[in-house]
């Protein structure tokens, strides 16, 4: 019987698939991209000359690429021709956007099928979406293709060219690229602007008052200093990053003068001067795309913008949710229908808005995908009714984004909103106003399914009192009427720096900017994280010293490179390559090649630009001012400081978790002053004649030599044993820790024993085989004797009795499985049976709780299982060529 092959990306999304097709569709995964730009090791040695050697790319050609089948999917590749020359028809079901668009062509160059072909796009892996997208399959879109090959070949050519600057002026191994640049450019320049700020003191009285009459008297609120003789009191938002005043309007309240309108006030008549009601009325938010999901998870599931990104798309292959790449908020008529429906049911009929809610994009380039991203299928199905087949962060994902669709189509949330002015007269005759405002929903609408959480945003006053009708509120007052006072008590506050970005504020802002597509967002900011360059600290990303000299060299020699408009007009060209406005030779030839028409360097042209780069001073490049003659430099080892005093340089070490704001002067003489306590000179080297030093790093302690900064090849070094101290270490332990790995002696069959130190602890070697030994002290005394009596012994291996857990910690809520903590060749770790996850280094046995094993087991979970480096293999590479 003929069958019909379809192909999709990923193996959890062709079961889900396959078992809604049925036994005549043969459903398989590409197991995404299957091909792509050749590296040099894989090119053919005829075309290693000139351009297609260094970048891949027949840039005179016309830029035409060099592909090649990745390694490991040469045995995927070779199924797909066995079972394509038993269908009859080929279904090419990837993703919808304009990677799974590239994907599908690729397929297309690569199995060059001979039977008929078909385009489908899942918008949910439903039976529902399944059905709709047979009845109306296309043609591969090579307009979508031309956009995605557009920006793979430009990103090769970006980095390509721009990387290796990187590694001869800063370090090897560093990477440019056109948006991680300038998304590690935001990161830089907002500590940039923390550190050149200056905070500003401003003060204000805080007062309890007291209804005396009416319906509501004795109730007490609490009110704060709004006014002083007409004048608006300043807040944080009245003065600049620099510490000043820039409204000249208000008047800035000192220490002095709260107290002494404090005491003015003692005696006081306070009386109400207006009451002002508003009606309330809120909108509920529009359904998700990729970047507010992604926010909203780290808002409200404190997951990472790459566990997010997993997280919804398990979902999706599973079936339960819409892709989840998506730049559109538009929800289907059948996603209308169900989320009404669904509202009127659960909430009531009233709790329902009076007409569909409509919502469009803000982006007019919101193309890629056709809906928002709701719960699959053409009813809902509850989070209740999914609670037996999600755990963890699934399910608690499933939930938000079935309580957002649903509340997108519910009423607005309506209530009133009330202000009370409080007037008083001080001793010395200045009159001064409190202000107090709550807000009362007395109907919640929308609220009664989701709401919205968000990020504070910088100078934001503390919200307003909102509460439902019953709740606590504000009396009812009357102008004129009197109140009591008490605990009139001067308050005061100091202006904050700008917030660092989270990852949720970071995608907000790359979204804001037009920086990239929704689909890249997660994955830009993961890879400054994968890098090193920035470092999440309490959820805030810090950017390190690299980070800095790396945008200093970018700024100053690649300007246009990581300018933010150019960037995102980028992605509008993008866009047009997409639309068939715009051609992709054209765009990539004036992005390499230059126009030659501005004048502010854009026009000059990539190829121009990384060839007359000038003499880059790295040594500059990689030196920041600290003040008082202190500098930084990044050096090959890490940022340290210095300085000069008679003569003589003194240096210290920049700890990794001081945060670039931190190192202010004083800092640096501390650190100056304390050096000793994180380095030691211990002496000079008997056969270098270098300085020995013994530090504290990322590590732990160790020992090195000191090389002169033009020096070329590494130092010794070697990590101190866990019994020795790094105040009392002297130079002849540094000496035996720098010997390491010591040879012991040769066993009679000729194989050399040596001792050595590892991650995993110390250990005799002898080809192959690795034995583990019993202390650190051991490496430095072992002898041939005794090594080769551990030798002698049977290798213990997996039949050793299995050692009793240290401790039981319940049952873990998602996957039923009684946890425990056990101890391991790698340290002690958290098990249920099935996710293993180490304890952290900031959590003891004894202060491990069950809720905290169970939050690390989720989170393991949510990163699935780590990726393996590709085995590299010497044999000759299968190319493809793009037909031309």
């Amino acid at each position: 019987m003929a069958r019909k092959l379809v192909i999709v990306e990923s193996p959890t999304k062709s079961k889900t698939i396959g078992g809604y097709l049925g036994a005549d569709y043969d459903v398989v995964a590409s197991v995404g991209h299957i091909r792509d730009l050749a590296e040099r090791s894989e090119l053919p040695a005829e075309v290693k000359k000139g351009d297609i050697g260094k970048f891949a790319i027949d840039i005179a050609g016309g830029f035409v690429p060099y592909y090649v089948v990745s390694p490991d999917k040469k045995k995927i590749i070779t199924d797909l021709k066995r079972r394509l020359k038993e269908a009859d028809e080929l279904y090419l079901a990837t993703d919808e956007d304009r990677e799974g668009e590239a994907i599908a062509w690729h397929l297309l160059e690569v199995l060059k099928p001979k039977v008929p072909v078909k385009r489908l796009a899942f918008h949910e892996i439903t039976r529902e979406g399944i059905e709709r997208a047979m009845a109306a399959p296309r043609e591969v879109n090579t307009e979508l293709v031309e956009a995605q090959e557009a920006r793979r070949l430009l990103d090769r050519l970006y980095g390509y060219e721009v990387s290796p600057v990187l590694w001869r002026k800063i370090q090897q191994g560093l990477s440019a690229g056109r948006v991680q640049s300038v998304t590690l450019r935001l990161v830089v320049d907002r500590e940039r602007e923390r550190m050149a700020f200056q905070s500003a003191e401003y003060w204000d009285l805080a007062a309890r008052f007291t209804a005396t009459e009416g319906p509501d008297r004795g109730r007490s609120f609490a009110a704060k200093l709004t006014s002083v003789d007409g004048k608006r009191v300043a807040t944080g938002k009245d003065f600049d990053d620099r510490g000043a005043l820039t409204n000249s309007k208000v008047v800035h309240v000192t220490g002095a003068l709260a107290g002494a309108l404090a005491a003015g006030l003692a005696e006081a008549s306070f009386s109400v001067t207006s009451v002002d009601s508003k009606p309330y009325k809120r909108r509920p938010a529009a359904p998700f795309i990729t970047s507010t999901l992604i926010q909203e998870s780290s808002r409200k599931l404190r997951l990472s913008a790459r566990q997010a990104m997993s997280v919804a798309q398990g979902l999706y292959q599973k079936g339960f949710i819409t892709y989840m790449r998506s730049d559109s908020p538009t929800l289907s008529a059948e996603a209308v229908r169900a989320a009404r429906s669904q509202a009127a049911e659960l909430y009531g009929s009233d709790s329902v808005a009076a007409s569909a809610r409509v919502y469009a994009s803000k982006d007019s380039n919101a193309q890629e995908a056709h809906e928002a991203i709701r719960p699959a299928g053409d009813r809902f199905r509850t989070p209740d009714s999914v609670r037996s087949e999600l755990r963890g962060d699934e399910f608690r994902m499933y939930e938000m984004i079935w309580k957002r669709t649903v509340a997108s189509q519910m009423a607005d949330a309506e209530g009133t909103t009330s202000t009370v002015r409080i007037g008083a007269t001080t001793a010395a005759h200045h009159a001064v106003e409190f202000s107090a405002s709550g807000t009362i929903i007395t109907k919640p609408g929308f609220l009664a399914a989701y709401e919205e959480s968000r990020e504070k945003e910088r100078y934001e006053e503390d919200e307003q009192k909102v509460g439902r009708e019953g709740d606590a509120r504000l009396p009812q007052l009357a102008a004129s009427q009197k109140v009591d006072a008490e605990d009139i008590e001067p308050l005061t506050h100091a202006t904050t720096p700008p917030p660092r970005f989270t990852q949720g504020s970071m995608i907000k802002e790359l979204e804001d900017r037009k920086l990239g597509r929704p689909s890249t967002y997660a994955a830009m900011v993961d890879v400054i994280i994968d890098r090193g360059y920035v470092r999440v600290d309490r959820q805030q990303l810090v950017p390190n010293w690299i980070a800095f000299a790396i945008i200093r060299l970018l700024e100053e020699h690649f300007s246009w490179l990581i300018d933010y408009d150019f960037t995102a007009d980028m992605e509008q060209d993008l866009d047009r390559i997409a639309d068939g406005e715009l051609s992709r030779l054209d765009w990539l030839s004036e992005f390499y090649f230059g126009s030659g028409e501005e004048e502010d360097g854009r026009g000059q042209g990539l190829k121009a630009l990384a060839e007359n780069l000038g003499d880059i001073d790295a040594r500059a490049n990689s030196t920041f001012e600290v003040g008082d003659g202190i500098v930084l430099r990044v050096g090959r080892y890490g940022p340290y400081i210095e300085r000069e005093v008679d003569g003589e340089q003194q240096r210290a070490s920049v700890p990794e978790d001081l945060s670039p704001d931190e190192l202010t002067v004083a800092k640096a003489e501390e650190l100056l002053a304390n050096q000793g306590g994180d380095e030691r000179e211990l002496g000079t080297h008997p056969e270098s004649g270098l300085p020995v030093v013994a530090k504290a790093g990322r590590f732990g302690p160790y020992v090195t030599e000191v090389l002169p900064d033009d020096a070329k090849g590494k130092p010794r070094t070697a990590s101190l044993f866990k019994s020795m101290d790094l105040t009392t270490v002297t130079l002849e332990d540094a000496l035996r820790l720098m010997s390491l790995p010591r040879v012991v002696g040769v066993a009679d069959d000729g194989e050399e024993i040596t001792a050595q130190n590892g991650r995993f602890g110390p250990y005799l070697k002898k080809g192959t085989d690795s034995r583990t030994i019993e202390s650190e002290e051991q490496l430095l005394s072992i002898t041939l004797e005794e090594a080769l009596a551990i030798y002698a012994q049977p290798k213990r291996g997996r039949g050793r009795t299995a050692a009793p857990p240290l401790k039981e910690l319940g049952t873990d809520p998602v996957s039923e499985k009684p946890v425990v903590v056990k101890s391991g060749r790698f340290g002690d770790y958290i098990t249920d049976g099935t996710t293993n996850v180490t304890i952290p280094k900031d959590l003891t046995l004894d202060s491990l709780t069950e809720e905290k094993a169970y939050e690390l087991l989720a989170e393991k979970r949510a990163k699935g299982p780590a990726k393996k480096p590709a085995r590299r293999t010497a044999a000759r590479k299968t190319t493809t060529r793009k037909k031309s």
